[in-house]
């Protein structure tokens, strides 16, 4: 029996979203720090910056999504950036991933927009291999580029 659901996320989660966040900011390299990942989180969710998408297996939180709110100005409409999606490592493989990604294109879908788009690295097969079966397609039209800024 699969006991693994996806939903979009309330503030009431925000205590089991804060590590699972934190776990992805240290998968990508970055110090642990609960704290300020609880902050940041509480941040998007104050603001309606973002929406937030929470996998649980039973009753353990075991992934999540983030989507950020976009436009195209060219079609004069609404997309999506999916900007982070984590699970587990004890949960993957398990579908989460796929439900995770389907809640966040059926709540795009909801609101009208045109896509999602998301990226991911180069050399990050697994996840590569999970959007493609899921049906996401590589840009072949448009590189990516950024500018950093200097930081405080």
């Amino acid at each position: 029996m699969n006991t693994i659901h996806a939903r979009q996320a309330v503030l009431s989660d925000l205590d089991a979203l804060a590590p699972l966040f934190d776990d992805y900011r240290q998968f990508y390299g970055r110090t642990a720090h609960v704290p300020a990942a609880r902050a940041f989180l509480l941040d998007r969710f104050n603001h309606g910056e973002s929406t937030l998408f929470i996998a649980n297996e039973g009753n353990a939180a075991v992934g999540f999504i983030q989507l950020y709110p976009s436009f195209s100005s060219v079609s004069l409409a609404r997309t999506f950036i999916l900007n982070d999606l984590f699970v587990q490592e004890c949960a993957r493989r398990k579908g989460v991933a796929s439900k995770l990604l389907l809640a966040a294109v059926e709540f795009a879908n909801t609101l009208g927009a045109i896509r999602v788009s998301l990226s991911t690295a180069t050399n990050n097969e697994a996840a590569q291999k999970l959007y493609k079966s899921a049906g996401w397609q590589q840009d072949k039209q448009f590189f990516v580029y950024h500018f950093a800024l200097p930081t405080t």
